[in-house]
């Protein structure tokens, strides 16, 4: 990542414009133009730096609920689970770790009822039973990045 790089990332988590021509708008803050702001981060995005662009809605803030959840999924047989979660509408995110738990996503749905089906059904169609860890407490992470 080069500055002008880093510097949409850091934009993109301050918040997004709400206008006509948000990309023109964020592109004229960067320095940039419209054009090259999306050429990076459609490049930002195939190269997995960025892994999800879009909005993020706060489902509990809706009338819904959320949890975090986990699987422990052997090597072999990731790409097919990771396809089977993220086929789930209720899928927020889905990350690869380097742990036992190896694949980490977050359900949001409009009940703890909901979450529940949607793990069974989860459990169900992989094989693999789903460790489901609704939030105690919230904590805000920002991520700033420097040269």
């Amino acid at each position: 990542m080069d500055e002008l790089d880093r510097r949409i990332v850091n934009s993109l988590q301050g918040g997004f414009p709400l206008c006509e021509r948000p990309f023109a708008d964020m592109a004229r803050e960067l320095g940039t133009t419209e054009d090259e702001l999306l050429s990076r981060l459609k490049a930002l995005l195939a190269s997995n730096v960025l892994t999800r662009f879009g909005p993020l809605f706060d489902a509990e803030r809706l009338g819904g609920t959320f949890s975090l959840c986990a699987l422990s999924v052997p090597g072999e047989d990731f790409e097919r689970v990771a396809a089977i979660v993220n086929a789930h509408p209720q899928v927020a995110h889905n990350y690869a770790r380097a742990h036992r738990l190896n694949m980490w996503f977050v359900l949001a749905a409009l009940s703890p009822a909901e979450i529940e089906r949607t793990i069974a059904t989860i459990e169900a169609q992989t094989g693999y039973p789903v460790l489901n860890l609704p939030r105690e407490k919230e904590y805000f992470v920002g991520l700033r990045l420097t040269a």
